[in-house]
């Protein structure tokens, strides 16, 4: 493979100058070969670092090393506010804006700010009407895979989550805890017009109604 590489040239203290290695596919420059090699895959694909336990393959011996983290358990960054324990820096970095409250991706659209890239780029498909996950039987689209995912249980008919009081299942997370408020009794969205309480936040968004139209009371 052509990789580009020549010489700098002859500086003017009459010294030859570092060989440069020039990218053939993007013009990037690099100082060593070993680095070129290295960037090129990122244009073939070639991944020659395989992991002796799952067969995944790696662009860099370094990735290679991360990647065993998840077989081996190693977790050598320790979060200095919780103690908890991660397999990459990059984890923790992200962890410890929870801590303090730093939320470096900024939306372009509209300025709302997200710890994570990933968490932004869902965000700005609310504004680019991008929905790049598809139903194969219906060809709804949507923004997030985990969405997709909730919705093909309206085919399929699976319900995955199980109440342990009453053996009723539901298709969603969100639609159990729901369902366990009428075992608990839980009424977590307060009016703050009349003290009254609701298990979902859609029944406290009819009551509302009642207020704002000047009337008192509302069937529960």
């Amino acid at each position: 493979m052509e990789t580009g590489s020549h010489l700098a040239g002859v500086g003017k203290d009459g010294q030859r100058s570092c060989r440069i290695n020039k990218c053939s596919h993007c013009d990037k420059e690099f100082r060593f070969k070993t680095m070129l090699n290295a960037h090129l895959r990122t244009h073939t694909g070639g991944r020659p670092y395989i992991c002796n336990e799952c067969g995944q393959g790696l662009l860099h011996q370094e990735d290679l090393k991360k990647h065993m983290r998840i077989h081996t358990g190693v977790r050598p960054y320790i979060c200095g506010e919780c103690n908890q324990r991660f397999s990459q820096l990059g984890d923790l970095t992200r962890h410890m804006r929870t801590h303090t409250g730093e939320k470096p991706h900024q939306c372009e659209e509209c300025g709302k700010q997200y710890r994570r890239s990933s968490d932004l780029k869902v965000h700005v498909r609310t504004h680019t009407g991008e929905k790049p996950y598809k139903c194969e039987h219906c060809d709804k689209g949507f923004i997030q895979s985990t969405h997709l995912k909730r919705h093909m249980r309206t085919h399929t008919g699976e319900k995955p989550y199980r109440c342990d009081k009453c053996s009723r299942q539901c298709t969603t997370l969100a639609n159990l805890k729901t369902h366990i408020r009428t075992h608990t009794g839980e009424r977590p969205y307060g009016c703050g017009k009349c003290n009254r309480s609701f298990p979902q936040l859609g029944h406290l968004k009819i009551h509302m109604r009642t207020h704002s139209r000047g009337r008192s009371s509302m069937p529960v």
